[in-house]
């Protein structure tokens, strides 16, 4: 049985982080942040290792599925209404990360390297900081 979208929106009203309003989505996509480039610290460094990395080591298969998390960041935020530009910029951060990524060894450095979701994270909270400020959370 289909679910029409008011369904939906009363199922998700009093569950956080499921919603379509611009502090759900931010709280989504700084979770899947996390999750892709910080998981945890390197032990005596201040370097953030996430799935990202790890997942990138598997050939072929791990670009493809870091990709697609990567480019679900740029979708929940043409969800935002971010501008086309931005949307561009986005993209291209997902598609260097992908294409040097593939690379064996030079890209699993790259990969740990250069954090595209967090380059890409900082673009929304800029846009949401600016446009729907309700949505500011304050990092502990």
């Amino acid at each position: 049985m289909p679910v029409s979208a008011k369904q939906f929106d009363d199922l998700v009203r009093d569950m956080p982080g499921f919603g379509r309003d611009p502090a759900s989505i931010r709280r989504r996509i700084e979770m899947m942040e996390a999750v892709l480039e910080g998981l945890f610290v390197i032990p005596g460094t201040k370097r953030r290792v996430g799935m990202d990395s790890l997942i990138g080591l598997v050939p072929i298969v791990g670009d493809i599925a870091t990709a697609a998390m990567g480019a679900w960041i740029v979708w929940e935020a043409r969800n935002l209404g971010l501008s086309k530009w931005q949307l561009t910029r986005m993209a291209a951060n997902v598609g260097v990360d992908t294409l040097v990524g593939a690379i064996p060894f030079a890209g699993d450095i790259f990969d740990f390297l250069y954090k595209s979701n967090t380059k890409n994270l900082r673009i929304i909270r800029k846009h949401l900081d600016r446009h729907h400020p309700s949505t500011v959370t304050i990092d502990g």
